[in-house]
């Protein structure tokens, strides 16, 4: 029985404890899955960046092949908030200046501000996720709020560097279900409740 408080503490220490190697070489394989989808018809898709420190995956890849495969699609980045846990998204193109957060995440200094509805797809950070399509991640909820103000068409794709646990115990109704999650060697698609 796995609470998200174990999970969270269980593959933050995995994923630290990577090797640079063992990192890059999951990371390819994600890059790889990620490939395998179909992007047409995206036309706004909000990404977000990794925490060097923290081992995060390294979304930079998969963001350069989207930018050169689907060159349409217009990209957003979050900014947090962590005071209010909310997130403010901004258009991200050649002119946006980005800096370093004190936590270390990479986001916009400002900008076009977008809109959450307006978004087609949205890659949702994790630190483990379920056979269910729950995910875990830092515990602060901010990207189920942000979620709950996008479109009920808004595709949700999560990315992980390790396989899904089989369930998180103590999911409630706040919990927004992914309807996609990559890892470095399978893509699970998970049915709307």
């Amino acid at each position: 029985m796995l609470t998200k408080t174990d999970i969270r503490k269980h593959f933050l220490e995995q994923r630290l404890n990577l090797s640079p190697e063992a990192a890059d070489e999951l990371n390819h394989g994600l890059l790889a899955n990620c490939q395998q989808l179909d992007f047409s018809g995206v036309q706004w898709a909000h990404i977000f960046l990794p925490i060097a420190a923290k081992k995060e995956v390294n979304t930079w890849p998969i963001i350069e092949w989207l930018r050169k495969a689907y060159p349409a699609v217009q990209w957003v980045l979050g900014k947090a908030d962590l005071a209010t846990c909310e997130m403010e998204h901004f258009l991200w193109d050649e002119h946006t200046t980005l800096v370093k957060s004190k936590y270390g995440i990479p986001e916009p200094a400002g900008g076009a501000h977008i809109a959450p509805a307006l978004l087609d797809m949205v890659f949702v950070p994790l630190l483990a996720f379920d056979r269910t399509g729950h995910r875990v991640g830092y515990g602060k909820g901010m990207y189920d709020r942000f979620l709950q103000q996008c479109r009920p068409d808004t595709r949700t794709i999560g990315l992980s560097l390790f396989e899904p646990v089989n369930v998180i115990v103590d999911t409630d109704d706040r919990d927004i279900r992914l309807q996609t999650a990559i890892t470095p060697y399978a893509i699970y698609q998970f049915q709307k409740i």
